[in-house]
């Protein structure tokens, strides 16, 4: 029983010291470290959605993301038909006419608010809207004039959360003061908003109009193009905006007090006429709507994602720098060895997840970084009984842990440095081991 113990541990000290079978047992804990890798992504989305979960709780009881739509002017009139029996019967429909002249200017004051260790943006905003409307086409619509009613004309102004609304500061029609209310009287143009009457006719004179709003919202702030010519300007002091939408600003300034921004669009720039009837056109004022994203500086959750795409990559470097240890200190790293190196890999990224919650991004992958390289050096010391080879290791972590946060932030030029990495780390690999006779290389113990 001894002997066939001795042979048997005789066996498996032979399969651990073949270089080929060393080598096989390195790839397939490569590739197994694929699984924890998923388990992270996993659990990275599942904080992502809780930040999101508070980010939609708290926009619930502030306000959401804000879209200003209009004015727009709607004219009922009688659309008639005859029924099965032969009767002639009417039903009410709108003509829906868009300002000739849309300015908007608009103040944007943002602030952080914060729910246990997440964040969210939010704003308070002071909106001037003004313009004219010149002329209202009636003769393009297939109707009798006598059949419009120009009595029910109704101005609307389209907000996309009324929660939003803190005042409406100034409302003015045709030099008079009107009083809007909530709700859209017309046929579906909006999905919420404020509405009023106002006195029209079809003489051909040019309505001045004038809203001052003050409203609040979270995270987004946008603006629908209505006017022949709508010419948008605004400015925040938020220092991260993203232009977002339909239309891009013309000019535009930031810097670390804030942002201005100005955009022009012309009636030509967009899928919708100056006037329609009934509904035909509400999806596409939707997609014509342009604005500014407030986002934090550095998203933790889309960095730490981007991260976890490199650990297979960092694992196997890391593996490989321990095998060519053993290959030039001819000494023997046991597989479980090399496990637990691979979860020493695998916790950076946790951590990192974890710190960046409560510090700045750089801060926490400095700190984890930092934390893996002291653990896996000073283990590399203890298994390879040299402190050259464990300072070897060490730098070669360093070297590795600088190169991925470069590609991390180069986000537009990661595929070119990291290729080109990779080939300078293959370079490297076969310049060193050029004169390596594989076959006559044995492991000890």
């Amino acid at each position: 029983m001894t002997n066939k113990l001795k042979g048997t541990d005789q066996t498996q000290s032979m399969f651990f010291q073949s270089i080929g079978m060393k080598l096989g047992l390195i790839i397939v804990l490569t590739l197994a470290s694929i699984i924890p890798s998923f388990m992270i992504k996993s659990l990275i989305n599942e904080r992502k959605d809780r930040n999101q979960d508070v980010i939609n709780e708290i926009g619930s009881k502030w306000s959401q993301e804000q879209t200003i739509t209009g004015p727009i002017i709607s004219i009922p009139f009688k659309q008639y038909s005859v029924d099965n029996t032969g009767a002639r019967t009417y039903s009410t429909e709108y003509m829906h006419f868009l300002p000739d002249q849309l300015d908007i200017k608009t103040e944007v004051f943002t602030e952080i608010r914060y729910r246990s260790i997440y964040e969210t943006i939010l704003y308070n905003s002071q909106i001037v809207i003004s313009g004219s409307f010149s002329r209202f086409p009636t003769e393009g619509i297939n109707t009798s004039s006598t059949d419009i009613l120009w009595n029910g004309a109704v101005i609307s102004l389209g907000i996309s959360d009324l929660l939003g609304v803190v005042e409406i500061a100034e409302s003015i029609f045709d030099s008079t003061i009107i009083s809007m209310e909530p709700g859209i009287v017309a046929s579906k143009i909006y999905s919420s908003g404020i509405s009023t009457k106002i006195p029209i006719s079809d003489e051909e004179k040019e309505y001045l109009f004038e809203f001052v709003l003050k409203l609040r919202g979270s995270h987004q702030i946008s603006f629908v193009p209505v006017g022949k010519q709508t010419n948008v300007s605004m400015s925040s002091n938020w220092p991260g905006p993203s232009f977002d939408g339909a239309y891009l600003p013309v000019e535009r300034s930031i810097n670390t007090n804030g942002f201005t921004a100005d955009w022009r669009v012309l009636n030509f720039n967009r899928a919708y006429p100056q006037y329609w009837t009934g509904d035909n056109y509400y999806s596409e004022l939707a997609n014509s709507s342009f604005g500014v994203k407030f986002l934090v500086a550095v998203d933790i959750y889309q960095e730490s994602m981007r991260a976890v795409k490199y650990s297979f990559m960092f694992v196997a470097l890391t593996f490989f720098a321990f095998f060519f240890s053993e290959v030039m200190n001819k000494t023997s790293v046991h597989p479980i060895q090399y496990l637990f190196i691979g979860m020493g890999i695998i916790l950076f990224y946790i951590l990192l997840i974890s710190i960046s919650e409560h510090l700045d991004f750089d801060t926490s992958y400095l700190i984890s970084s930092l934390s893996v390289i002291f653990l896996i050096t000073g283990y590399a010391k203890s298994i390879l009984r040299k402190k050259s080879l464990s300072f070897m290791v060490g730098g070669v972590l360093v070297v590795l842990y600088i190169f991925f946060y470069t590609l991390l932030q180069l986000e537009d030029y990661a595929l070119l440095i990291g290729s080109i990495g990779l080939f300078i780390v293959l370079s490297v690999i076969m310049y060193m081991t050029r004169n390596f006779d594989w076959y006559s290389i044995k492991l000890e113990k």
